[in-house]
């Protein structure tokens, strides 16, 4: 899955994506950035 990563300014493919529920019950997905290891958060379903 693809995210953005804030510390390298550019959208990079998720490395360990996990499936995460928010406070509010939405679905989101949750991951790290394979070139910088940032934490990459993104909202909706993962596919």
């Amino acid at each position: 899955m693809e995210a953005y990563c804030v510390k390298c300014k550019a959208k990079r493919e998720m490395k360990d994506p996990q499936a995460v529920t928010m406070k509010n019950g939405k679905p989101a997905t949750k991951g790290t950035c394979p070139v910088c290891g940032t934490g990459m958060y993104k909202i909706g379903a993962s596919k």
